[in-house]
């Protein structure tokens, strides 16, 4: 390596690329931060299918392809169906039984597969359900459906068995954060998909939609793989003990669920999970059909609320350096997403992008202190080994409310907008705005139930234990 190339690797990639990623800090001899940042490009996979479903897809099924507001909200929320399998998944992968002792490894790899699976075929069910005068449509009902089901099953697989396999890796005082540093890189990869998506579907074409579902199958497998090469050792110890017992999940469940903490945390990441997506499937076609936005521009609208979360990590990660409460990332994360709706709204009385931009990106950086907060809560009740059991609990809440809130979205729009148009709110309230904003309303008044629910946790100050799980000792304490 010439003199130039190793000053570079000095200056960037140990001095300055640590400071610019939140929790990149976390880097050790054992796990260094290009393995970290290695394995992390499982997480791109995940946030590349996750623009696609509840970003890209959503707007061109409901704008250009003409298809109820309902039935794409139906079809994004099928994915989550396997939502609480999480928590089983996370289980089962902590007492996973291989010849070579692998726990994360093989959850993962099926995962990506299973995720390929479904990107193959679905660009051409998708295109077929849309033709209302096709014969066979109900084959497209019926293979749409097995596709997203199919990325579903794949992305929450991978995700908890992936989670769980960082939180393996790290040391036990940093492990919180190396899980929101995986985070973080999720929002980049969805900010990257955003752009890249909005680039190619610039000039929208049924063509160009099937090569780039299609081209998202390959770049998953090729990720993946990347990611979790030589990641988890071969571990013969564990390999033979292979007929030990596997501890029931209904006890390890129970065991979790005891002392009413994790409960509680658990009502706290429903409802606030449900108040920030419950505009999933909304936010584009709003910005589409209301103001009057084209593809590229509503697409880019993701990229935005993925740098608003960003944001957000990056100051939660220079206040957790400092022991502050997790539960009160939580509650600020609330608070700023009822200004963030506000402005939604008032973007459509006022005809301007503009607000309608900024509430987007509100809404990311609300949305990311609430997940930070709750994740990094739930990472302290993981005990004895079980982080795959405290994450997938966590990610099985935050995925199913996500499912609800993502059809209740579609129904309750389409609902009051035909109750509008049918003049059941007087003359003055007949346009399509009227459907988007009640949404909205609904989710200001689900923030504020998650405020008033998050209370007692936000209260509490760190014990000992607590502490142990931001890295931060009593004695840093300010």
């Amino acid at each position: 390596m010439s003199n130039w190339a190793a000053e570079l690797h000095r200056k960037w990639y140990k001095q300055t690329l640590p400071k610019l990623l939140p929790f990149a800090d976390v880097a050790t001899t054992d796990l260094p931060l290009s393995r970290l940042l290695r394995l992390s490009l499982f997480q791109v996979s995940v946030g590349m299918a996750m623009v696609l479903l509840s970003g890209t897809l959503n707007r061109v099924m409901v704008v250009e392809l003409g298809m109820p507001v309902w039935l794409v909200a139906l079809m994004v929320a099928l994915p989550l169906v396997f939502a609480p399998f999480r928590a089983l998944i996370g289980h089962r992968s902590d007492h996973h039984r291989s010849a070579f002792g692998l726990r994360r490894v093989p959850y993962i790899w099926m995962g990506s597969l299973l995720q390929f699976s479904g990107f193959a075929f679905m660009p051409f069910a998708i295109l077929l359900l849309a033709d209302v005068e096709n014969q066979y449509q109900v084959l497209g009902q019926v293979f749409s459906a097995l596709a997203f089901l199919l990325v579903g099953a794949g992305l929450h697989t991978t995700q908890t068995a992936g989670l769980a396999l960082a939180t393996d890796l790290a040391p036990e005082d940093s492990r919180p954060r190396v899980v929101a540093l995986l985070y973080v890189t999720l929002l980049v990869g969805m900010g990257a998909s955003a752009l890249l998506f909005g680039y190619l579907l610039e000039d929208f074409t049924n063509t160009k939609l099937i090569r780039l579902i299609q081209g998202a199958a390959v770049a998953t497998v090729l990720i993946n793989l990347a990611a979790l090469w030589k990641q988890e050792a071969i571990d013969m110890q564990r390999a033979s003990q292979m007929e030990a017992p596997r501890p029931p999940f209904r006890d390890s469940w129970r065991a979790f669920l005891s002392g009413g903490r994790a409960s509680r945390l658990l009502v706290v990441t429903g409802l606030g999970t449900a108040a920030f997506t419950m505009q999933d499937i909304l936010l584009e076609p709003y910005g589409g059909q209301i103001l009057g936005l084209t593809v590229s521009q509503t697409t880019l609208l993701t990229a935005i609320w993925a740098g608003g979360t960003l944001i957000a990590f990056a100051v939660s990660a220079k206040l957790l350096s400092h022991g502050r409460n997790p539960s009160r990332f939580a509650a600020y994360g609330a608070a700023t997403g009822i200004v963030a709706f506000g402005l939604v709204i008032a973007a459509g009385m006022f005809d301007s992008s503009l607000m309608f931009r900024i509430g987007a990106g509100l809404i990311g950086f609300g949305a990311g202190l609430f997940a930070v907060g709750t994740l990094t809560a739930a990472m302290g009740l993981a005990e004895g080994g079980q982080s795959g059991l405290a994450l997938g609990a966590w990610g099985a809440v935050q995925a199913t409310a996500t499912g609800v809130a993502i059809f209740l979205g579609g129904f309750i729009r389409d609902v009051v907008t035909e109750f509008a148009e049918a003049g059941a709110f007087g003359a003055e309230f007949i346009g399509p705005e009227i459907g988007y904003s009640v949404v909205y309303q609904i989710e200001i008044v689900l923030l504020l139930a998650t405020i008033v629910a998050i209370i007692p946790l936000a209260l509490k100050s760190h014990d000992e234990k607590s502490s142990k799980t931001t890295g931060v000792r009593l004695a840093e304490m300010p």
